[in-house]
């Protein structure tokens, strides 16, 4: 059996929780690109939901395919949301830390 998600994305770097989080960083207004790579048959259930459970975004994928939506905020701060995928009798979630600056640094 193939696993449902193969690789997830942000801003088009592979994610991995032990990068340092200043590579993912964006400044207000400014796209983040949330991609996963689902790698099972038929069609999956992509949705992206914030802190609070509520849903930001929600897409079905013909799989073998790749999930893909930009977001963005007009403030500063850290964002927590959850990419959950189902389907194919499988489902898999990941946590992503949104860290949105105020403006770009000078130097």
């Amino acid at each position: 059996m193939k696993k449902l998600v193969k690789q997830v994305k942000l801003n088009n770097l592979e994610f991995n929780a032990n990068r340092d989080p200043a590579v993912y960083r964006r400044c207000a207004n400014e796209a983040f690109r949330i991609q996963a790579v689902v790698e099972a048959t038929g069609a999956v259930e992509c949705t992206l939901t914030d802190a609070n459970g509520a849903v930001l975004h929600k897409q079905s994928v013909s799989a073998p395919g790749t999930y893909s939506h930009e977001i963005s905020f007009p403030t500063p701060g850290i964002r927590l949301v959850t990419l959950n995928v189902n389907g194919a009798g499988q489902s898999f979630s990941k946590d992503l830390r949104l860290d949105v600056m105020e403006h770009a640094w000078h130097g």
